[in-house]
């Protein structure tokens, strides 16, 4: 029998729900055809497309768990909490994501305003256009938006020459507390884990303080094997896993066919050392009948 950590679990992606290009449906299918083993959809501060994923995972033979992925505000950086294997009909976790979506359409026109001012009219109207849920239009959507207008090539020449901070069309926004997001995860029944630890690029320090924090408020796990991590940084993780007594995660972040590096199903093995938190979750794992 092969190690549980071998399996091909993807617990990180996500639909036009949120800031993806595909829907649920599709995410699914797509896990299904890559070989996935055990997938979770995990849109932006929502949990809309949960009902909509299971049932096309299930249908597919493919086991689910419920999934999100919580914006949240730690010294003054957006940090992001996957929740997983939750109950997704909890009360306390549906307002907490509402009132985190709540902000960004202001902040939306706020970026709006600051690309004008650019010499980018327009952004607004534009970027609605590649929104699925408007009260998830976020920085993904602007970006789709300045390609099509032609003001940059692609998604990653635009976030290199605007909507960071110090560029044209940053504003930042106050997101849920740390410990409220971990919280409503771990109070509706899930594991909540730090998404891509390695992009916030925080001092020693801070990372610390970090992981420290997000283990004392109840955190479970870590996303060790990322699309946007390097090998090199899987390793660091994977070892920070073991420092602080966290589970491994393993996602692709996938958003869009044409948009992003790593597929559905196309990561690596998680090391052996560790363990995956599909196995802290194996009563939440929803099986096909």
């Amino acid at each position: 029998m092969l190690p549980s950590s071998w399996m091909n679990a993807d617990l990180h992606c996500h639909s036009s729900v949120s800031d993806g290009t595909l829907t649920p449906e599709a995410l699914a299918a797509r896990a299904k055809a890559n070989g996935v083993e055990l997938w979770a959809l995990t849109d932006h501060d929502e949990i809309g497309g949960q009902q909509r994923a299971r049932d096309a995972a299930l249908a597919l033979g493919l086991p689910y768990l419920t999934g999100t992925e919580i914006s949240v505000s730690f010294v003054g950086i957006t940090v992001h909490i996957v929740g997983l294997g939750f109950d997704a009909d909890d009360a306390a976790l549906k307002a907490g994501l509402a009132a985190t979506r709540g902000g960004r359409r202001e902040r939306a026109l706020e970026m709006s305003d600051s690309l004008a001012k650019a010499g980018i009219p327009g952004s607004f109207e534009g970027a609605l256009k590649y929104v699925g849920n408007p009260d998830l239009i976020s920085r993904t959507h602007f970006a789709r938006y300045l390609v099509e207008a032609g003001v940059c090539a692609d998604t990653s020449e635009v976030f290199r020459r605007f909507l960071t901070e110090g560029k044209p069309g940053f504003v930042p926004h106050r997101w849920a507390s740390l410990r409220d997001a971990v919280r409503w995860i771990s109070d509706a029944g899930g594991a909540a884990v730090i998404a891509h630890p390695a992009r916030y690029k925080f001092t020693a320090n801070e990372e610390h303080a970090l992981f420290t924090e997000f283990k004392a408020h109840g955190g479970l796990g870590v996303e060790v094997v990322t699309g946007s991590h390097s090998a090199a940084e899987a390793v660091r993780y994977g070892e920070a896993a073991l420092e602080y007594g966290l589970a491994a995660s393993r996602g692709s972040d996938f958003h869009s066919p044409g948009e992003s590096h790593t597929d559905l199903g196309a990561l690596p093995e998680l090391p052996g050392t560790l363990t995956p938190v599909w196995d802290v979750l194996q009563n939440r794992i929803q099986r096909p009948q």
